[in-house]
């Protein structure tokens, strides 16, 4: 552990943070809701919700790209398999089951599906096989989709091809606060994401809602901090985007990210797994670059995608309906190592995050 990480896990600052939490937020019933995996794996790991004051619920929202990636684009990357192409995808989405299988199965099956750790190593593979087409699956957030966006600009290969699934959080976010009963008093926004659009595009979401948005760090102080600061508005009655991780994140974000996403995408209704379509909400490659578009390069047979597996309640999960224990194949049908549901396998799943620091 660095220096600054311990300097971001000390006790003492964290037991003072958590006496003002509790002054601001003077035994209301309060629900703060974050959108961002890592968030969930810090909350979970360091015990962050037995701190909190009574009535002040922290909730998991849609924070995670593999989980929320729709049925229906999985199903695609695996036809693209079964027709001989080359497809290549993070780590995570291999294991993400679809309605029949998984990339991982038409591996095992002799599909031609390959790791790689980012978008570069993709464009690379299609250089090497230039008589065979390379798919690289282009799942996450705005955090992820300029990696995406520079290998476009660059002009890879003629036989290199994009399968979108990038998603945009604002929009999500909305869904939440507007699900009758749920009920948001407050967001933690990602920090990840908030370092390239900026704590400024949280804005006009926290005006019109009437709920304080706050970007938050990584480190427990961090998420505590961030905790306070929202309780501090909501005491205060504002409602603003405010930012807890200003070593990292600016008002206006990444202006050269921001740029090659406007240049090689732009933005459309997307279907969510266990959302449904939100409105404006998906990044899709611009026409000057469908030549390396996979969606409308190839052909695909006609079929019905189930993004919700029976007796999986991931979609609870994914709104931050129940919590993972709630539902029944949790550790039992589904787990890490055979995940039945997405919120089981990446790293950013609530239930995965759950499962590994209950056993721990």
């Amino acid at each position: 552990m660095t220096g600054n990480q311990t300097k971001f896990r000390d006790a003492r600052l964290a037991k003072g943070l958590v006496s003002e939490i509790a002054r601001l937020n003077d035994g209301r019933a309060t629900r703060i809701v974050h959108v961002c995996g890592t968030h969930e794996d810090t909350i979970s790991q360091h015990g962050l919700r037995s701190l909190l004051p009574e009535g002040l619920t922290l909730v998991a929202g849609p924070g995670c790209p593999v989980c929320v990636c729709a049925a229906h684009d999985v199903d695609m990357a695996i036809e693209l398999a079964r027709q001989g192409h080359i497809v290549a995808t993070f780590g995570d989405m291999i294991r993400v089951p679809s309605t029949s299988s998984s990339l991982a199965n038409e591996r095992t099956e002799g599909a031609d599906v390959r790791i790689v750790y980012g978008a570069g190593e993709a464009v690379e593979i299609a250089r090497k096989n230039p008589g065979k087409e390379v798919v690289l699956v282009g799942v996450g957030f705005e955090t992820t989709a300029p990696t995406f966006a520079l290998e476009l600009l660059r002009g890879p290969p003629e036989n290199f091809s994009l399968l979108t699934s990038l998603k945009v959080i604002p929009p999500a976010m909305e869904i939440l606060v507007n699900i009758e009963g749920f009920g948001v008093d407050g967001f933690i926004t990602p920090g990840h994401v908030s370092t390239i659009i900026g704590t400024k595009a949280f804005q006009p979401f926290a005006e019109k809602h009437h709920v304080p948005c706050v970007a938050a760090g990584f480190e427990p102080l961090d998420v505590l901090e961030a905790i306070r600061m929202i309780a501090l508005q909501i005491s205060e009655g504002r409602s603003e985007s405010e930012n807890e991780y200003t070593r990292v994140v600016s008002p206006d974000g990444n202006p050269a990210a921001k740029h090659v996403l406007e240049k090689t995408f732009k933005i459309a209704d997307a279907p969510w797994r266990g959302l449904g379509v939100i409105k404006d909400s998906g990044y899709y490659i611009r026409e000057e670059y469908e030549h390396h578009d996979a969606r409308k390069r190839f052909d695909y047979p006609e079929f019905e995608s189930v993004d919700i597996l029976p007796g999986c309640r991931c979609h609870e999960v994914i709104l931050g309906m129940i919590d993972p224990t709630e539902c029944k194949l949790f550790g039992t049908r589904c787990r890490p190592e055979a995940p039945y549901g997405p919120c089981m396998v990446g790293h950013e799943g609530t239930c995965r995050i759950r499962h590994e620091n209950l056993v721990l």
